[in-house]
């Protein structure tokens, strides 16, 4: 591993009288897993799930200290696999990266072989980035619920905690795809530029909200991406139009759901689970692929993301929780 520099910059997180600090370190390549490849980190994101890295509470980090980052892009510097070559340009997101092994807020990440997906033809690394584990959750959600029989025409899909990572890319996506958007947000500031994304309506958080104790209410979503959770999604599947689907992939508002059968038995809607971090290799690439050609929405997220360096991230993971952040955040490893 002589293409690693002697040390290089990592945010490590670190437990310490059940708390987590954040400090600045400079590491060896020593420090870093011992696994088939070493990519140079170019770029990296900030998710929800990268602030419950950096809080005890957040129960998602296996065991302290850790570099946190659930994404990154750069290049392979050194591989032990013959299919990934020195050079190449590559991304990592999902698996154990940034909870159980070192992760992207680092210049050098060491990962397993069966983690790296090529940078298709079409994203830049930092493209790659604006999108990361965001952007493929939102591409599975869409992709789910086209496939649960999602056509143009059938009225509007809503998009909840629209202003968010996640929400933001399910947007663009379904607006770019042909389809009537509508965007719900509790950030009145979001309002414009969610309609340069594509909503053709843009609603309040409480707007979808159905009181408490109503087993059904009006039909309204001919389908829905939902990164909330909680009461939102307890909403949202009671308004779901007859044999419409919601893809649920978050829980920022929580993770308790509350429902009865009468949606599922009476309006025969479904219920999709998103899981973007074991997916299989292929459907990965294959949504890669998506994302780089007919979804590729990183120019209509350039209003919607900021970079940040390594030493801003401790303040930006806080704002994340804080649900203070808008659209999509990148950290820039190297200068």
């Amino acid at each position: 591993m002589n293409q690693i520099p002697e040390r290089f910059r990592a945010l490590l997180a670190v437990s310490e009288n059940d708390e987590v600090r954040l400090e600045l370190r400079e590491l060896a390549a020593a420090d870093l897993p011992q696994h088939e490849v070493v990519i140079q980190v170019a770029y990296s994101s900030v998710n929800y799930k990268d602030g419950l890295a950096s809080i005890k509470q957040g129960r998602v980090v296996r065991t302290y200290p850790i570099v946190p980052g659930i994404d990154l892009a750069g290049t392979v510097v050194w591989s032990e696999d013959s299919a990934i070559k020195v050079g190449t340009q590559v991304l990592v997101t999902g698996y154990e990266l940034g909870v159980s092994q070192f992760g992207g807020y680092a210049e050098y990440a060491s990962v397993p072989a069966s983690w790296v997906i090529p940078l298709p033809r079409g994203l830049s690394a930092f493209d790659a980035m604006v999108l990361g584990t965001a952007g493929f959750t939102a591409a599975l959600s869409v992709e789910r619920l086209l496939l649960n029989g999602l056509q143009k025409g059938q009225g509007p899909v809503l998009v909840t905690g629209a202003s968010g990572g996640v929400g933001s890319v399910a947007v663009a996506i379904l607006a770019k795809s042909g389809y009537s958007v509508v965007a719900s947000t509790g950030k009145q500031t979001a309002h414009e530029l969610l309609r340069t994304l594509g909503a053709s309506d843009v609603i309040g958080r409480d707007e979808v909200l159905v009181p408490v104790g109503k087993s059904l209410d009006q039909q309204r979503w001919a389908g829905a991406v939902d990164p909330v959770g909680g009461q939102t999604l307890s909403s949202v599947l009671r308004s779901l139009r007859y044999g419409a689907s919601v893809s649920a992939c978050g829980l920022t508002g929580g993770p308790n759901l509350e429902a009865t059968v009468f949606p599922f038995i009476l309006r025969g809607v479904n219920l999709l689970g998103i899981d973007s971090v074991y997916a299989a290799r292929e459907l990965r690439m294959g949504l890669w692929r998506k994302l780089a050609t007919d979804w590729n929405v990183t120019k209509q997220l350039a209003g919607m993301t900021r970079v940040v360096g390594l030493e801003e991230v401790p303040t930006v993971l806080k704002e994340i929780l804080n649900n203070q952040v808008q659209g999509r955040v990148v950290v820039q490893l190297q200068k």
